[in-house]
């Protein structure tokens, strides 16, 4: 199917996936800026190519691959060629966890993950978008909660695992340390030098150890932290002017400037759905 002419965004929530975020676009310029998510995400092109860098892994994208980012990796996206256009869910630990074992009968007690963050798998792109249509559409309870329910059950059977966490080591435990401090402080003005002394590293030392962990700056990572505490204000009906004071921007410009790089739509398209 050829691409729409302009750039065209559809967000939503779907109750019958305990409030899923949902989103269905097509973008021709629009760039991704690195950022994270507190769920997975999870998608398929439907036509066109996307250029990705995740986890510090640069690919180019099109019909027929899976996109299965866990929770807190890093990524971003930017049209390849004439653009693309695709389709997404962002399902949380929990109805994953929820999914597998319906799934399976039994308990799950470990972290569900994917190994491989842009798998080809034509069969299971096709079946993901379906479901993806049936959700938007509206279609009957039954036939939708089926479809999509079926689909992440096997598309974790196909291509997921267990998370294995790496050995800790002083300079991994310090940029650790200096991530936990971002999260917990983002609505203040926070300097490197100050960061630098929570790490017990040289201010440079922390930049390349962070960007090594993490594939991303401490400066980037503050701002993502942000994007990600304004995405649950506004969820809770909050202004955006008032989001974007509590969450340590300049003003309202800036704060949407970064939230669109970051989800592709406005503060108030994603307070409204």
């Amino acid at each position: 199917m050829p691409l729409a002419t302009t750039e065209t965004t559809r967000f939503w929530r779907d109750r019958r996936f305990q409030h899923m975020e949902c989103l269905s676009a097509t973008f021709l310029t629009h760039e991704y800026s690195p950022h994270a998510h507190e769920t997975f995400s999870i998608g398929a092109i439907e036509s066109g190519s996307q250029i990705s860098t995740i986890n510090g892994t640069r690919e180019q994208t099109g019909p027929g691959n899976l996109y299965l980012i866990n929770p807190g990796q890093i990524h971003d996206g930017a049209p390849g060629g004439e653009g693309y256009r695709y389709r997404m869910i962002y399902p949380d630990m929990e109805l994953l966890q929820e999914v597998i074992e319906d799934v399976t009968g039994r308990a799950f007690h470990g972290t569900p993950s994917f190994p491989r963050f842009l798998p080809k798998d034509p069969q299971m792109a096709a079946a993901f978008q379906i479901a993806h249509q049936r959700l938007e559409q509206k279609s009957g309870a039954l036939e939708a909660d089926e479809g999509m329910f079926s689909v992440l059950a096997e598309l974790f059977r196909r291509h997921g695992s267990t998370i294995i966490l790496p050995v800790e080591t002083r300079e991994r435990t310090a940029v650790y340390r200096v991530r936990d401090y971002l999260t917990d402080n983002c609505e203040i003005d926070i300097g490197l030098e100050q960061l630098a002394a929570i790490a017990g590293l040289s201010r440079a030392h922390l930049i390349r150890a962070f960007r090594k962990e993490f594939y991303i700056t401490p400066h980037a990572y503050l701002t993502d932290v942000r994007i990600r505490k304004a995405r649950r204000l506004l969820r809770l009906g909050d202004n955006p002017a008032s989001v974007a004071l509590e969450c340590g921007f300049a003003d309202q410009a800036h704060f949407t400037r970064h939230f669109k790089a970051r989800t592709g739509i406005t503060p108030g398209q994603f307070r409204a759905a």
